[in-house]
C-alpha cells in the first residue's frame, strides 16, 4: 500500500467520474417527510464549520434535549468538548448524553440520527467515545461508520488512505504533525490499519468493512445500500470520499435503511454533517458587516491552538500594522510562581489596548509543552485554557469582534468565558470557519463569535480574516 505524498490534482483526476445525479433534493425531501432530527455530538466547536442556521447547545439535560427535538430546526449540535477530557471521562459523557437523548426522543416521538463529529485529521477518543454513545442510545449492535472526509479542510479518503492537503500535495495523515499529537497520535494513514491501531488489535484490519469510491461513483445508492445492509452488527465500516457528491450517494443509500429501522452510529468530520442535514455546500460566506459589532473598541483574536499551521498563521497576523500582540508564556504559567499576577498583567494590558481601539491578539507561547503521559498533557492544556478564560472574564471593554483559534480554546472561551448555553450558527466567515450568534444568556448577547479551527486555512488565513474584519466596522443589522 503506497502511503507517499501525491499530487492532489493528479490523484483526483485519476478517480472514476462522480455519480451523475444531484441527490441533494432527494435528501431534503426525505428529511422533510419524516420525524427525524439530526443530532451532532461535537468534541469541539469546530464541527459547526459546514452548516448555517443550526443551534448549538452546551447543555444536555433531558428537558433541554426535548425542547430542541421539538424545535423548528432539522438538527442541532451538542458541544461536548470531549477532546479536552481523558478517554474514560469522554466515554462517560458520551454515554450520559446518549442516554438522555434516548429518553428525550422517546418522550416526544422523534427518531434522532446521531453523529459523533470529530477531527478530520483523526485525533479524538475513538473507539471508546463512539462505543459509549452507542450504549447510551441503546444501539450497541449498530455498525459504526467512519467518514473523515472534509472538503473544506482538504481531507480526502481515497483507496482507504486518509490524506491531508498541503498546497498542491496530498500528504498521508500519519505523515503530518497531527499524527504526532501527544494525546491522540497514530502511525497509519490506511484507515483499516488505523482502526486496528486504535482498537489495540481488538478489531483487525481485515475485519474492517469498506465503501470504496468505485462503489459510490459506479454503483450509486443501490450498490452502497446493499453493502451497508450487509455490514455486521458492531462492525466498523470505513467510507471513502473525495467530493460532496460522494457523500450525497452515501446519504441517499442510508435513508431507506434508516427508514426501515436500521441504525448506524456515525463517527465523521464536518462535511458528512452538512450532507446528512440536506444543506447545500455552496452557500455564500458571511459579509464582513455580519462579523462585527458597533463599538469603537478594538477587536480580539485569542489563539490557543499549538499546531504548526496555527503558528505560521499567527506569525503573519502579528506582522500586520496596528496589532497589539500579547503572549502568555506556558512555561511561566506552569512554574506557578506568580500565575495570577501574570494573568492580571496580561488582562490589564489587553483591556487598555482594546479601549484605545487597537486590535489585539492574545496567544499562548508556541513551544509545545507536554506531560509524561496523555493525562498529564491534557492537564497542562486545561491549565492554559483556564488562564485564557480568566483573562476573557476580566474584559471590561467589549471587543469589536471576537475570534477564538483552536477547538478546546474556542469551546472553553464560549462556555466558561462567555457563558454560552445555546447559540445559533450563522454560517462561515471563511471556508471551514464557523460564526456563532451568542444567545441572550451570554456576556455579549447577539454578538458574532468566530470559531477558527486550528488545522484550517492557508498561512495567511488569520491575516486575511483580520483585513476582512477591518472592513466590517458597522453595527449588526
Amino acid at each position: 500500500m503506497n502511503e507517499s505524498p501525491v499530487n492532489c490534482a493528479t490523484l483526483l483526476a485519476s478517480l472514476p467520474p462522480e455519480w451523475p445525479e444531484d441527490l441533494l433534493p432527494v435528501i431534503v425531501r426525505e428529511n422533510s417527510a419524516g420525524s427525524v432530527k439530526v443530532v451532532v455530538l461535537d468534541d469541539d466547536p469546530t464541527g459547526t464549520q459546514t452548516v448555517r442556521d443550526i443551534p448549538v447547545l452546551t447543555t444536555w439535560s433531558e428537558s433541554a434535549l426535548r425542547r430542541e427535538l421539538q424545535g423548528e430546526y432539522p438538527g442541532f449540535f451538542i458541544l461536548t468538548n470531549s477532546r479536552s477530557l481523558t478517554g474514560g471521562a469522554a466515554a462517560d459523557l458520551a454515554r450520559e448524553i446518549g442516554s438522555n437523548l434516548r429518553a428525550a426522543a422517546a418522550a416526544v416521538g422523534v427518531s434522532p440520527v446521531v453523529i459523533s463529529r470529530s477531527d478530520s485529521t483523526l485525533r479524538g477518543h475513538f473507539p471508546g467515545e463512539v462505543d459509549a454513545l452507542a450504549t447510551g442510545l441503546g444501539q450497541e449492535d449498530a455498525p459504526r461508520l467512519l467518514i473523515p472526509f472534509f472538503l473544506e479542510g482538504g481531507r480526502f479518503t481515497i483507496d482507504n488512505i486518509h490524506y491531508v492537503q498541503d498546497g498542491d500535495r496530498l500528504i498521508p495523515a500519519a505523515q503530518t504533525p497531527f499524527a504526532e499529537d501527544a494525546v491522540f497520535g497514530f502511525h497509519s494513514s490506511e484507515m483499516r490499519q488505523w482502526v486496528e491501531e486504535k482498537t489495540a488489535g481488538r478489531v483487525s484490519a481485515e475485519e474492517v468493512k469498506v465503501i470504496s469510491l468505485s462503489d459510490l461513483r459506479r454503483g450509486g445508492p443501490k450498490r452502497v445500500a446493499a453493502l451497508l445492509g450487509e455490514v455486521p452488527s458492531r462492525a466498523i465500516c470505513v467510507v471513502n470520499a473525495a467530493s460532496y457528491r460522494d457523500l450525497q450517494v452515501l446519504v441517499a443509500a442510508l435513508l431507506p435503511l434508516e427508514k426501515a429501522g436500521r441504525r448506524f452510529v456515525y463517527r465523521t468530520a464536518a462535511s458528512f454533517v452538512r450532507t446528512r442535514l440536506g444543506l447545500d455546500h455552496r452557500f455564500p460566506l458571511l459579509p464582513p458587516d455580519k462579523l462585527t459589532v458597533g463599538t469603537p473598541n478594538g477587536g480580539l483574536f485569542i489563539v490557543g491552538s499549538y499546531v504548526a499551521k496555527t503558528g505560521r498563521q499567527l506569525e503573519n497576523l502579528c506582522c500586520l500594522p496596528g496589532i497589539e500582540a500579547i503572549e502568555i508564556g506556558v512555561e511561566n504559567l506552569l512554574a506557578n510562581g506568580d500565575r495570577p499576577g501574570k494573568i492580571d498583567s496580561a488582562a490589564r494590558r489587553l483591556n487598555g489596548a482594546l479601549r484605545q481601539g487597537r486590535d489585539c491578539v492574545l496567544y499562548t507561547s508556541r513551544r509545545l509543552v507536554t506531560g509524561e503521559d496523555a493525562a498529564a498533557s491534557l492537564a497542562i492544556g486545561g491549565l492554559v485554557s483556564d488562564s485564557l478564560v480568566t483573562i476573557v472574564r476580566s474584559l471590561t471593554a467589549q471587543p469589536r469582534y471576537l475570534v477564538a483559534k483552536g477547538g478546546i480554546t474556542s469551546s472553553d472561551i464560549a462556555t466558561r468565558g462567555l457563558g454560552v448555553l445555546r447559540a445559533l450558527v450563522l454560517g462561515q466567515a471563511l471556508p471551514g470557519v464557523p460564526v456563532w450568534q451568542l444567545g441572550p444568556e451570554t456576556r455579549y448577547s447577539g454578538m458574532p463569535y468566530i470559531v477558527f479551527p486550528g488545522n484550517v486555512g492557508a498561512d495567511d488565513a488569520l491575516a486575511e480574516l483580520r483585513n476582512m474584519l477591518c472592513r466590517g466596522n458597522q453595527p449588526l443589522s
